[in-house]
């Protein structure tokens, strides 16, 4: 489509590098070319970038143009985000790096596999629970595998038993890799040090984090973040009526999924007791534990973002510079974002004092 807004070619292509290449290879460099958020993209945005042209990633869920169109097919799609782009009003997803990609990759990966290691454990169980045999107190332990074996059942559970402890086993060795890997590239990382003093987020916890939510600068408060990651409550309104519903349970799942087991911990911290406790009286528990999460995303904002403009340490005779992170107090003169717990102080240069 040119400037005027009249189409120039419109065809279905096979999403196959040797077809599409001849036809974007043709277009000049710096051109934007849309395309909606499906399954399968990165390959797409690497090719973009490769031939110079400028990626746009459609955000599905806002595109109404194409959403609440009578006459659906791809053809039409296609016009109408090409239009969209043309005028400016195309509602866009951010383009995570290449490395943030493949670290969501990596920590998604982690996560399917201890959910097969959970499916297989609640399996046992199962089987166990069917047979009236109360369960071990620790069951997969060394002594709880070695009461396990030694039990007396016929062919049919032993077999299932037997299947699903030697997948246990088989598992422990990818994810052991896999938290190896991770331990490794979150040591380096400020970002995770600093959100690790939250009470209730690990290194785990932090890395999904720092994943998910990538560059913080597209946050410019705490409130949009909760409302990206779907921990915001739901307005109807109005005129003078205005209703709330549930949480919208928009965005990455990863990070509700995240937050809310790190509440369970957090729930219990002074920092949050009082607040939950209070919550939970009015409201029942579980919509205080969400509560909890959502306040525990808006202080990672004040966290990632004073971490990301504070200026840098100044450097001592050692060269060396120090990053202390506490929790609430700190030593009088300091200054601190409200709700942050992150203090960036320079390293006191060595040599007598005056």
């Amino acid at each position: 489509m040119d400037d005027a807004g009249v189409p120039q070619r419109n065809r279905n292509l096979a999403n196959d590098l040797a077809k599409l290449i001849p036809v974007l290879g043709a277009l000049s460099p710096g051109t934007p070319v849309a395309f909606e958020a499906a399954y399968g993209w990165g390959w797409l945005v690497d090719l973009l970038e490769e031939l110079e042209l400028e990626p746009h990633l459609v955000h599905p869920s806002r595109c109404k143009a194409i959403a609440s169109a009578r006459l659906k097919n791809d053809k039409v799609d296609a016009a109408s985000l090409a239009q969209l782009l043309r005028a400016d009003l195309l509602p866009e997803a951010w383009i995570a790096p290449q490395a943030t990609r493949d670290l969501r990759a990596l920590l998604c990966h982690r996560a399917s596999l201890v959910r097969m290691g959970t499916a297989c454990k609640n399996r046992v169980h199962a089987v166990l629970a069917d047979r009236g045999i109360p369960g071990h107190s620790s069951l997969w332990t060394g002594p709880g595998r070695a009461w396990l074996a030694d039990l007396k059942l016929p062919a049919t559970p032993r077999g299932i038993i037997q299947d699903g402890c030697g997948l246990l086993d088989a598992l422990t060795t990818p994810i052991g890799r896999l938290e190896r890997e991770i331990a490794g590239l979150a040591k380096p990382d400020p970002r995770v040090q600093a959100l690790m003093v939250l009470p209730g987020v690990g290194r785990l916890t932090a890395m999904t984090l720092v994943a998910e939510i990538g560059d913080i600068a597209r946050f410019p408060t705490a409130r949009k973040l909760c409302a990206w990651a779907g921990l915001t409550p739901q307005v109807r309104n109005s005129d003078r009526k205005v209703g709330h519903g549930h949480i919208t349970k928009q965005g990455s799942p990863w990070v509700r999924g995240i937050l809310q087991e790190a509440a369970q911990t957090a729930k219990r911290h002074p920092m949050f007791a009082p607040a939950y406790t209070q919550l939970a009286r009015r409201r029942g528990t579980d919509i205080a534990t969400t509560a909890i999460a959502r306040r525990l995303l808006a202080r990672s904002v004040h966290i990632l973002t004073q971490l990301e403009t504070a200026p840098a340490p100044e450097q001592a005779s050692t060269g060396r510079a120090c990053v202390r992170m506490s929790l609430p107090t700190r030593p009088p003169g300091l200054t601190e974002q409200p709700g942050s717990g992150l203090t960036v102080m320079p390293t006191p240069p060595s040599g007598p004092r005056s």
